[in-house]
């Protein structure tokens, strides 16, 4: 008998010495953990995620050693109707002398009124880091709140970037709160009528909250090769859950069917071991590859993202081939218990007679595709295809201020300030790097391109005096902040940013030797992020495809399956980004999910969405495909083995897809556009995925392709085995008429 597998040997080690296997992976876990926290986070600087033209205005104006304190503004409108004035001047000594007294506050300026005369702004400096003024900014909001209770016949409100931060952290970690409290009763549920007993409902969830534990750590100690980001805790803990679930999903089932069919409890680890635990091998590799190809995206952002699921999902895989089997060799036949009544008798492995359960529903949905192929494949790719037509047209932006909820009283306050000071809103951060002694050239440059905007519509007049130029203490950096009066992603804005960039800025400054400039600010922003990504998914997508295919063919053996893996995949990709374009960039689907249409998908998510959608969506190609594999390998007709693969996959497939669906979900309930975007988009592509392309795409390509599926050439081909050692499941007889 040649070598068993590696994936046996560890099993069989793990489940001979479950106790020494189980202590190896809580100190794995707890080393991991606490040595990243002893490590701490290194996080990205601006110059990592520096991206076109954009990026080189961030680096000039960060190399100008600029102190730029965290500033708020006191806003004073009329409630209706004509401001008073002496009352609003009132209102605002009252609360210059007030927020004087406060601690935090550096300085409090000059009242100033609008242009209109509607509203009177006093702004406030505050001190400390800026960057944890939004965390000090809350003395200051209760100031400004007494002074609207001295002067309740006026709208007295505070808004500037430190308390809309609060206000947004606030929002959102009330919606991660409410997101993890649902996370965990959600997927338990699912995993509870899955299996119809507790123990092996919450053996997944523990696998995986422990992978998501050791991956976390791991993740801080490699921040300090690739730096994090901010979103690199939640893609691990959402990355985590899902690969966890499933992966010690598709293994506790195997073993259980196993069992059910008489088989020792340590020759069912070893079956599930050989087979699921090869599965999960396969996957876990796609999975890694598809996060992989973010490292060529040579963005700060993807790679922290790549980094992190990366590790979670080898965290995962190595947890689902140790530690797994060890807790179902100790459990035993405990694994079943306690078991809910109704649900245990529905999901039991076998029926009462002792033979395996015949179920109903998917041999009806696989009729069609075995009986007829050809009509189903032309139908079903049809409508996929139909759906993803409006990817065409999809267009790419980043989320700004408008897309933040109103809910909250400080973007309230914030709408009353760019209609009444709109230099406040949208602007230009034109940046300007030149020697010193050429400031002077450069500072009068500056001036003459502000006055010109002032006469252009498509811009602002500064607020005061004139332009507000700051220059760095080295007389090296200039900058000009250069405002709109329109939205972040109106095309009014896109147009002023290109005519700066094209033709303002460059007049303006042409002449002065050793100039160099570019214009930022949040408009540049998204459009060369846009580009960026336009630009990098072909490399990514080539990647992915190329590596996976390799995989696929290598695993399988054959060319064929791993070509058809790759189009199927894509197939449900291109419904993915179709739905998310159908959802997102109209208005239909507003008042249902909670939402105001930005018009586009937010610039990140094409991307993030392609690589993670290939490589979950290959976990369950991988577990059905390779249950159809050993069905053709124990004798049975192509045709006999597509319809028993699918059969007997399809309840582990359509739990896992459940789960996540379930979760993903939940990001759809949150505030934030972005991650509404992302939920809709996970959960809608693995619905599609494990419904339409591996229940009817599937099943008709195969049963078409015939024993074509299995061809490869000589060097890829399998070598002869011995005959099976048990003879080939009989099909169901539901679909014995399918021949």
């Amino acid at each position: 008998m040649g070598r068993r597998p590696v994936t046996v040997r560890l099993a069989r080690w793990s489940a001979e010495h479950p106790w020494r296997a189980i202590a190896l992976w809580v100190v794995f876990v707890a080393v991991c953990f606490v040595g990243g926290n002893a490590a701490g986070l290194n996080e990205a600087t601006d110059a990592d995620q520096a991206i076109g033209e954009f990026g080189r205005a961030e680096l000039i104006v960060d190399s100008g050693g600029f102190h730029d304190p965290a500033t708020e503004n006191v806003l004073i409108t009329a409630r209706s109707g004509t401001l008073d004035q002496a009352a609003a001047t009132a209102a605002a000594q009252d609360a210059a002398g007030r927020l004087r007294q406060v601690e935090g506050v550096a300085s409090v300026g000059t009242p100033m009124p609008s242009r209109d005369g509607a509203a009177l702004l006093l702004p406030v400096t505050m001190s400390g880091d800026p960057e944890t003024a939004g965390d000090r900014v809350q003395p200051l909001r209760d100031t400004t709140a007494q002074v609207q209770q001295a002067h309740p016949e006026l709208r007295v409100e505070q808004v500037g970037g430190p308390s809309i931060d609060k206000a947004l952290d606030d929002t959102l970690g009330k919606d991660f709160k409410r997101a993890e409290l649902l996370s965990l009763p959600v997927t338990l549920a699912i995993l509870i009528i899955a299996f119809g007993a507790l123990i092996a409902a919450g053996v997944p969830v523990l696998l995986a909250l422990s992978s998501v534990a050791a991956a976390m750590g791991l993740s801080t100690l490699a921040s300090h090769l690739v730096p994090a980001t901010d979103t690199t805790a939640s893609v691990i803990l959402l990355i985590g859950m899902a690969v966890g679930v499933d992966y010690s999903l598709f293994y506790v089932r195997r073993e259980r069917e196993e069992r059910a069919k008489g088989r020792s409890g340590l020759d069912a680890v070893e079956i599930a071991a050989e087979t699921s635990g090869h599965a999960v091998v396969v996957s876990g590799t796609a999975v890694i590859i598809s996060m992989a190809g973010l490292l060529l995206a040579q963005d700060a952002i993807f790679s922290s993202l790549a980094v992190g699921s990366i590790l979670v999902v080898a965290v995962a895989v190595i947890g689902s081939l140790t530690v797994l089997p060890a807790l179902l060799a100790k459990l035993g036949r405990w694994v079943d218990r306690p078991r809910v009544p109704l649900l245990w008798r529905l999901t039991a492995p076998r029926g009462r007679s002792g033979q395996p359960a015949r179920p109903r529903f998917w041999p009806a949905v696989l009729r069609p595709a075995l009986r007829a192929p050809v009509a189903t494949l032309l139908v079903s790719v049809g409508l996929l295809l139909a759906l993803a037509a409006p990817a065409l047209g999809m267009e790419l932006k980043f989320p700004g201020a408008e897309d933040v909820p109103r809910s909250t009283p400080a973007m309230q306050a914030y709408d009353r300030l760019t209609a009444a000071f709109p230099s406040n809103g949208t602007s230009h951060t034109v940046a300007v790097r030149a020697p010193a002694d050429q400031a002077d050239r450069v500072r009068a440059a500056l001036t003459g391109l502000a006055g010109r905007t002032a006469t252009d519509p498509l811009f602002v007049p500064a607020e005061g005096d004139g332009p507000e130029i700051k220059v760095s203490a080295d007389r090296r950096v200039s900058v000009l902040e250069v405002a709109t009066p329109y939205g972040g992603r109106s095309d009014e804005a896109s147009r002023s940013l290109h005519e700066l960039r094209r033709d303002l800025v460059p007049a303006a400054l042409d002449g002065i030797p050793g100039v160099e400039y570019a214009v930022g600010g949040g408009v540049a922003a998204s459009e060369d992020y846009a580009d960026h990504i336009w630009a990098k998914l072909p490399v990514v997508a080539a990647f992915v495809l190329v590596l996976t295919f390799l995989v696929m063919a290598w695993t399988f053996r054959s060319v064929v399956v791993a070509l058809t893996s790759i189009l199927l995949n894509l197939l449900s990709a291109g419904a993915a980004y179709g739905l998310l374009v159908l959802v997102f960039q109209s208005h239909w689907a507003e008042g249902l999910l909670g939402f105001t249409s930005m018009g586009a998908i937010v610039t990140w998510l094409p991307l993030f969405l392609f690589v993670v959608l290939f490589g979950l969506s290959m976990d369950y190609h991988v577990f059905v495909v390779s249950r159809i594999r050993e069905a053709v390998d124990r004798g049975m007709p192509n045709r006999d083995a597509v319809a028993h693969g699918i059969t007997s996959s399809a309840g582990v497939v359509t739990s896992a897809a459940i789960v996540m669906v379930g979760v993903f979900s939940i990001f759809a309930t949150l505030s934030m556009i972005d991650f509404k975007q992302m939920g809709i988009g996970l959960a809608a592509a693995i619905l599609l995925d494990a419904t339409i392309i591996r229940a009817v795409v599937l099943p008709s390509v195969m049963t078409l392709l015939g024993d074509a599926n299995w061809w490869a050439p000589r060097f890829l081909r399998r070598r002869p085995t011995t005959p099976p050692a048990e003879p080939p499941p009989a099909p169901a007889p539901e679909l014995v008429g399918a021949r």
